[in-house]
C-alpha cells in the first residue's frame, strides 16, 4: 500500500463521525431524488403500459341517445381508425349495510363482441351474463370499489336504473384504463363511486336504449388532427343531445393521473436539489478545513516531490468513501422509499401491474450529480493550498486581523469577553458564517415544506367544506327541473333549508383563445353554497356578468370589464356575450359563477334549477338520503360528511407519511451542518481553547466560546429559514399549479414552531457531542501541537 493511501485510511479513521454525517446528507439527497422520481416514473410506466394493453381511446363524447347507425359515419371521419359505442348511465346505488350515498357508472358490455377500446381486464370471478330468471342483473364491478365495501363475487347491491330499483349481483371485479382513478368530482373517494359492467342488451333494455348508444370512444391515427376530429364529432352528435367531444386532457382519470405526475416531478426535482446543494457545501467546507489543518503536511508532500495532481487525487480518495457510501445508502433508501410511495399511489390509481423500479439512467444521473458535486467541492477546496510553494505552505497561516466588532462600537454596550471573541471570529470569516447559517436555514425551510401539505389540506377542508359548502347534502337532477322542486325537498323530514342552483357547461371564447368551463348559477345571497377564495374571503357571483377564476381569465387573456363569448355546450347551445365582472383565486378548476336568476335570464330559461344544497338536522342524514331515492327527478346525491371522512382516511395518512420523511431528511441536514461546523471549529481552535483553559477560563466558558458561535448562527438561521420556507413553498406551489387545482399557501404557526424545534434539537444534540470532546480536551497535547 502506498504511503498516501495509508494516510487516507488514517484520516478517515480520525474523521469517521464527520464522514458519517456527510454520507447521511448525501444519502438523504440521493434517496429523495431517486424515491420521488422513480415512483413517478413507475406511475407513468404503469399508465402507459395499461393504456397500450387496454387500447385507451383518444377522443370521448357523451350523447343523450344516438342511433347505432351513426357509428359507421363516425368511423369514416379523417384520422379515425376505430370507433366504439356503448350504452352507459349514471345510477344511484345502495350497498347493504352502508348508508353512504353511492353513484355508479353503468356500462353495457357485449360478451359476444368484447370491447376493442378501453378494454376491461377481469381480475376475479367471471363476466356478467344476461338472461337471469330472477330478474337480477349480473355485473362486474371495479376492484377498488369492491375492496372498499368488501364485496365479493355473489354479493348484491341495488341500483336505481331508469327510475326502477334493480338488484345487481356481482360476478367479478375488473380494471379499466378509463377508470384508473376512481372518485367523484376529482376526490379520492373509493366508497362513493363505482363502475358496473353489465350485459349490454340487458342494460339497453333497462334504459330503453335498444339500437342506440350514449357514449362513443374513438382511436386516432398517429398523424390525425385531434382538434379536427373533436369538432367533427361534436357537430355530428349535437342534434342528438350530445355534449362536446374532448380528448384525454378532459378525461377525469387521465387528468388526475397527469396532474399527480406533474406535482411529484416538481417535488422530486426541487427538494433533492436542496439536499444535494447542502451536501456539496458540506463536502467543500470539510475538505477545505481539512486541507487547511493539514497545510504543513501538504507542503511536506510537495517538498518530497509529490505533484499537485497526486495530492489532489489523494484528497479525492479521502472524499470518495463519504460520497460513495452516501450514494449506495441513498440508492437503498431511494428504493425503499420509492416502493413505499408506489404503495401510496396504489390507493388512488389502480393498474393490473404496478411495480416500483429505479431506472438505470436515473441511478446513473444521480451518481453523476453527486460525483460532480464532490469533485467540484474538493478541487475548489484544495486549489488554494496546492498552489503555494512548499516553503510558503510550511509557514503557519498569517494571523487574522481582529478588530472591534460592530456590536462593540455601539455606545453603551459592553459585551463580555466571551461574546467579543464570538463576534470578532464571525466578522473575521463572514463567508464561512454565512454559508453555515444558510445550510441551517435550508434545513428549517425543508421542515416547513414537508409540513406545509398538512396545513394545505386543513386549509382546503376548512375552505371547501366549512366556508364554501355549508350544506350537508347536494342532490342533482339529470335535466333541469322547475325550481319549485326545492319546496318538495324542503318538506322531507329532517330537511332544514334548501337552496337551488343551476350549473351549465359552456365554452368561453376571447379572440383566438377559448376554454371549456362550468358556470355555476348561485343564489343572490347564498348561504349553503358560496364562492370562497384561497384567502378564505367570500366572493359573490356576478349579477351583471360572470365571476371568473383567475386561472381561467389568464388562459383567456381577459381582465374585469372585458367581454367574452359564452357558448352553452348542452341543450339549446345558445351563444351569448357576457362581461367578466370580477376574478377570484379559487382552489378548484377553471370555473365561473353568476347569480342564478341573471344566468337564467341571459340564457332565456325560465325558473329552473338542476341542483340543490340541503341543510339537514343532526342525525337525519340517512333518512333524508333514503327519502331522496324515492324522488324520480333526483338523479344523484353527494354527502359532504361522507366524502370528507373517506378522503381524510387516505389523504391524511399519506400526508403524514410524506411530512415525516421530509422532516427526517431535514434533521439529517441540520445535524450534518451543525455537527461538522462544530467539529471543524474545534479542530481549528484547539490550541486557542487550550490556551484559554490555561489562563483560567472554565470548561463552560470555553464551550460557550466555541458553541456560542453556532448558537448564534442557529438563532439567525431560524427566521431566515422560515422566510426561505415561505418562499420555497410559494415557488413549489406555483410550479405545481394546474388547471384542476391550486394549493393554498397557509402555513400555520405550529409548522414554523415545529421546524424551529426540530432544528434546535438537532443543534443541541450536535453541541452535546462536541461539548463532550471539549471536556476531554488534553491541554498539554494541544499546546505541544502548536509548538
Amino acid at each position: 500500500m502506498k504511503a498516501l493511501d495509508r494516510k487516507v485510511f488514517r484520516d478517515l479513521r480520525l474523521l469517521w463521525s464527520q464522514a458519517l454525517t456527510i454520507a447521511l446528507v448525501v444519502a438523504s439527497g440521493i434517496g429523495g431524488f431517486l424515491a420521488m422520481l422513480s415512483a413517478v416514473d413507475s406511475l407513468a410506466r404503469a399508465r402507459d403500459a395499461f393504456y397500450v394493453e387496454g387500447r385507451f381511446g383518444d377522443v370521448f363524447a357523451a350523447v343523450r341517445r344516438a342511433p347505432a347507425s351513426l357509428a359507421p359515419r363516425l368511423a369514416e371521419l379523417p384520422g379515425v381508425i376505430d370507433v366504439q359505442t356503448t350504452v352507459e348511465a349514471m345510477a344511484r346505488v345502495s350497498v347493504p349495510g352502508s348508508v353512504d350515498p353511492v353513484m355508479g357508472q353503468l356500462i353495457g358490455l357485449d360478451p359476444q363482441q368484447p370491447p376493442r377500446l378501453n378494454q376491461v381486464l377481469l381480475r376475479s370471478g367471471r363476466w356478467a351474463e344476461g338472461g337471469t330468471r330472477s330478474g337480477e342483473l349480473e355485473t362486474v364491478v371495479t376492484e377498488s370499489f369492491a375492496q372498499a365495501h368488501r364485496l365479493a363475487p355473489g354479493a348484491t347491491v341495488n341500483a336505481l336504473v331508469n327510475g326502477k330499483r334493480r338488484t345487481l349481483r356481482i360476478t367479478g371485479t375488473a380494471l379499466s384504463p378509463e377508470y384508473i382513478f376512481g372518485g367523484m368530482m376529482g376526490a379520492p373517494d373509493l366508497r362513493s363511486f363505482g363502475v358496473f359492467w353489465l350485459d349490454r342488451n340487458e342494460l339497453a333494455a333497462a334504459l330503453d336504449m335498444a339500437g342506440a348508444f350514449t357514449r362513443v370512444t374513438l382511436k386516432l391515427a398517429p398523424q390525425a388532427s385531434q382538434g379536427a376530429v373533436i369538432d367533427a364529432v361534436t357537430r355530428l352528435l349535437a342534434p342528438l343531445g350530445g355534449s362536446p367531444a374532448h380528448g384525454r386532457d378532459e378525461q377525469t382519470s387521465h387528468a388526475m393521473l397527469n396532474n399527480e405526475i406533474k406535482e411529484q416531478r416538481v417535488l422530486g426535482t426541487v427538494l433533492p436539489a436542496i439536499f444535494l446543494a447542502v451536501a456539496g457545501f458540506l463536502l467543500h467546507v470539510v475538505t477545505a478545513r481539512l486541507v487547511a489543518t493539514q497545510r504543513e503536511q501538504v507542503a511536506a508532500l510537495k517538498a518530497l516531490g509529490y505533484a499537485n495532481r497526486a495530492i489532489a487525487w489523494h484528497y479525492l480518495k479521502l472524499v470518495a468513501p463519504m460520497v460513495g457510501g452516501g450514494y449506495l445508502l441513498g440508492l437503498a433508501l431511494g428504493n425503499w422509499l420509492g416502493e413505499g410511495l408506489t404503495r401510496l399511489y396504489a390507493d388512488f390509481f389502480h393498474f393490473p401491474s404496478f411495480e416500483h423500479r429505479i431506472p438505470l439512467l436515473l441511478a446513473a444521473l444521480a451518481l453523476v450529480i453527486v460525483g460532480l458535486t464532490a469533485l467540484l467541492g474538493t478541487l475548489t477546496a484544495i486549489a488554494a493550498t496546492v498552489r503555494l510553494s512548499p516553503a510558503e505552505a510550511m509557514q503557519p497561516p498569517a494571523p487574522g486581523r481582529y478588530h472591534r466588532a460592530w456590536l462593540e462600537r455601539l455606545p453603551g454596550i459592553r459585551p463580555t469577553p466571551a461574546l467579543r471573541m464570538i463576534l470578532r471570529n464571525i466578522e473575521r470569516k463572514p463567508l464561512r458564517a454565512a454559508v453555515t447559517t444558510g445550510g441551517i436555514a435550508a434545513a428549517v425551510a425543508i421542515v416547513i415544506m414537508g409540513n406545509f401539505f398538512r396545513d394545505a389540506m386543513d386549509a382546503i377542508v376548512h375552505t371547501q367544506f366549512d366556508l364554501a359548502m355549508r350544506g350537508d347534502l347536494i342532490v342533482w337532477a339529470n335535466d333541469q327541473v322547475d325550481e319549485s322542486a326545492a319546496r318538495e325537498l324542503a318538506r322531507l323530514p329532517g330537511v332544514l333549508q334548501v337552496e337551488a342552483g343551476y350549473r351549465v357547461a359552456v365554452r368561453f371564447s376571447h379572440g383566438s383563445r377559448s376554454e371549456n368551463s362550468l358556470v355555476d348559477g348561485l343564489s343572490v345571497s347564498p348561504e349553503l353554497q358560496r364562492v370562497v377564495d384561497v384567502d378564505r374571503k367570500v366572493a359573490f357571483a356576478g349579477l351583471h356578468g360572470v365571476l371568473m377564476t383567475d386561472r381561467l381569465a389568464d388562459k383567456l387573456g381577459v381582465k374585469p370589464g372585458d367581454t367574452v363569448t359564452m357558448q352553452v355546450r348542452e341543450g339549446r347551445r345558445q351563444t351569448r356575450e357576457v362581461v367578466v365582472e370580477r376574478t377570484v383565486r379559487d382552489i378548484m378548476g377553471l370555473n365561473s359563477f353568476m347569480e342564478r336568476s341573471a344566468l337564467l335570464q341571459l340564457l332565456g330559461e325560465g325558473h329552473v334549477a338542476n341542483n340543490f344544497s340541503l341543510r339537514v338536522a343532526k342525525g337525519a342524514l340517512p333518512q333524508v338520503l333514503e327519502a331522496t331515492r324515492d324522488l324520480p327527478r333526483i338523479a344523484g346525491a353527494f354527502s359532504k360528511a361522507t366524502l370528507l371522512r373517506n378522503m381524510q382516511e387516505v389523504s391524511g395518512r399519506n400526508i403524514l407519511i410524506m411530512s415525516s420523511i421530509l422532516t427526517a431528511f431535514a434533521i439529517v441536514i441540520a445535524v450534518g451542518v451543525v455537527y461538522n461546523n462544530a467539529r471543524i471549529a474545534l479542530a481549528e481552535r484547539t490550541w486557542e481553547l487550550a490556551s484559554l483553559r490555561v489562563l483560567g477560563f472554565t470548561r463552560a466558558e470555553v464551550s460557550f466560546i466555541l458553541l456560542g458561535e453556532l448558537a448564534l448562527g442557529i438563532a439567525i438561521a431560524l427566521p431566515l429559514g422560515m422566510g426561505l420556507g415561505w418562499g420555497l413553498t410559494h415557488t413549489v406551489v406555483e410550479l405545481m399549479r394546474s388547471d384542476q387545482f391550486l394549493f393554498p399557501v397557509d402555513i400555520q404557526p405550529r409548522t414554523y414552531a415545529w421546524s424551529a424545534l426540530a432544528v434546535v434539537a438537532a443543534g443541541v444534540a450536535s453541541a452535546l457531542v462536541v461539548r463532550r470532546r471539549i471536556d476531554r480536551l488534553d491541554m498539554v497535547a494541544a499546546l505541544k501541537t502548536r509548538e
